[in-house]
């Protein structure tokens, strides 16, 4: 009777007799197999690394050598790699200067914001960068100067970076979106802006756009909304290329959502940094002339003008800072950021592509197998990355004998009760991170299901990851 009593209060709290005395190997084993069995597994691709923290020691471990989609995981390497490479004291430096000479209160050149690669320029997370600050302080070093007026025009230069914007392999649904903003030499306010929306009254009906935020008079929006079924949601999508001057807002906007719209991405980051100082000035009574950036100059044939006084410089947070909002929340357009770094501070052309060979090149040398590192970008917002969850587990096993290993950690978010970073683009799961159960015992996990079925898989990945606890 005792061991019938012991059964059903095992029943009904979750806990079978089967489990009692297994060790953890056989309980992701079992807990493993139940995932994959699972009818929304059928056709996919499902991968586990688990590792004893202290040791490095594979504790459980299937189709770890696969290489996978990896969506936001993907940032737990990038992180590790721009720490390493970097430094986590690293900042960024944003320049206002301009060229020629001023005579009598009268710019007779160019004033030009000089991008360094800083993802936070204008950004709302931070105290010191937000626009108001930033603008606030650009106009000061200008009336500093004597400058009550300015002859030549207001010039966003990216040009630190060359001309290329959006890594290969972004999808064309992603790239018009806050989450697709591209990176740039001079990003501003995280390269986006907002687009404020109110469904109508009756669904197929046209969606109403009731404003945008800041407002953006150099870009057209063309509204092809439709309205959705109330409790369909946000299914809006802008498609908004880097440098366009169209943007079309497509898909639907359900009745009694609770959003107030959406997050579009800035076409040109460089010219809208420009473009509110300008307008900043313009209502201060500073006149300037036409608003421009370097790749519009390069791109007619012309030189740059050459600075003849830097006015001011803007330093950024610093990397542990950066990269506690690039895991937390995570923002693509930092691991973007990030990785054209490692180019540039390496003395290469600051590309995707170069970013990737520096970071693959640094985990090399610590005995990865550069073929488990297949990278397109380093947020992981291309479906076309295929790391493995071994890779990726190595990588968070060297980064806890670094000094930086704290910070990287609390920049990790809560899921699960575990610090793991999530994951997920179209039919893409996955978490990694860190976790200690209630016994003391470490253990570094990576789990990752590819080409699933349906939706709630979240919650059985969790269940599989249970098992640790």
């Amino acid at each position: 009777m005792k061991i019938k009593h012991l059964a059903l209060a095992l029943f009904f709290s979750g806990v079978s007799l089967q489990s009692i005395g297994q060790t953890v190997e056989q309980k992701l084993d079992r807990a493993f197999q139940v995932l994959n069995a699972d009818p929304q597994a059928k056709y996919a691709t499902t991968s586990l690394c688990v590792l004893d923290a202290n040791t490095g020691k594979i504790i459980f471990a299937k189709n770890e050598n696969t290489g996978v989609a990896t969506a936001s995981t993907l940032k737990t390497i990038t992180a590790a790699t721009a720490y390493s490479l970097l430094g986590k004291d690293f900042r960024y430096q944003t320049t206002l200067a301009y060229s020629g000479n001023v005579i009598n209160g009268v710019l007779q050149g160019d004033l030009i914001i000089i991008g360094g690669g800083d993802p936070t320029l204008g950004s709302f997370r931070y105290a010191n960068q937000k626009e108001n600050m930033v603008l606030n302080q650009w106009v000061g070093a200008i009336k500093a100067a004597g400058i009550s007026k300015i002859q030549g025009r207001i010039i966003g230069d990216d040009s630190a970076w060359g001309s290329s914007s959006t890594p290969d392999g972004w999808t064309w649904q992603d790239m018009g979106n806050y989450y697709g903003a591209a990176p740039s030499a001079l990003s501003w306010r995280e390269n986006q802006f907002d687009i404020n929306l109110r469904a109508g009254t009756r669904v197929n009906q046209p969606a109403v756009i009731t404003s945008i935020v800041p407002a953006m008079p150099y870009l057209q929006v063309v509204n092809e909304l439709s309205t959705g079924a109330s409790g369909t949601g946000d299914n809006a999508y802008a498609y908004l290329p880097p440098l366009a001057s169209t943007a079309y807002l497509r898909g639907t906007w359900g009745m009694g959502i609770q959003k107030t719209g959406i997050s579009a991405a800035l076409p040109d980051p460089a010219y809208d940094a420009a473009y509110r100082l300008h307008d900043t000035l313009k209502r201060i009574g500073i006149t300037a002339g036409e608003v421009t950036t370097s790749r519009q100059i390069l791109a007619d044939k012309f030189p740059l003008p050459l600075v003849s006084k830097q006015l001011n410089t803007i330093t950024s947070p610093s990397l542990s800072e950066i990269i506690y909002w690039f895991n937390k929340k995570s923002i693509n357009l930092y691991g973007e950021n990030l990785l054209r770094t490692l180019a540039w501070k390496a003395g290469k052309p600051a590309t995707t592509a170069n970013g990737v060979d520096e970071l693959i090149n640094f985990w090399t040398k610590k005995g990865l197998d550069k073929n488990a590192l297949n990278m397109i970008d380093g947020s992981g917002l291309s479906p076309a990355n295929r790391v493995t969850t071994y890779a990726m587990a190595t990588i968070l096993f060297h980064a806890q004998k670094e000094e930086w290993y704290p910070d990287f950690y609390k920049s990790l978010p809560i899921n699960n009760g575990m610090a793991i970073k999530s994951g997920s683009i179209k039919d893409v799961s996955a978490y990694a991170g860190y976790y200690t159960n209630a016994a003391g015992r470490k253990y570094i996990v990576v789990i990752n299901i590819n080409n699933y079925t349906g939706g709630g898989i979240n919650k059985k990945l969790f269940k599989t990851l249970d098992a640790l606890k």
